[in-house]
């Protein structure tokens, strides 16, 4: 049997936490800005989790077991 490689793109897009949740950087920061308000930009440069729905997906990239 092979060994499991990690997705390149994934292990730099998704970081894991202390608790095993796993966190992501917000779209939408770019350009475009000044559209946006000022509240609106400063919470899009703090990072999420990812959702329960994705999670099993991006376990499976980063080679994460349960």
């Amino acid at each position: 049997m092979p060994k499991m490689k990690t997705c390149s793109s994934a292990k730099k897009r998704f970081k894991l936490t202390g608790t095993g949740k796993v966190a992501r950087k917000n779209a939408y920061t770019s350009h475009i800005l000044t559209k946006k308000s000022t509240k609106r930009k400063r919470a899009l440069g703090q990072t999420s989790l990812v959702s329960d729905a994705d999670m099993g997906n991006v376990r499976r990239m980063l080679c994460i077991g349960k």
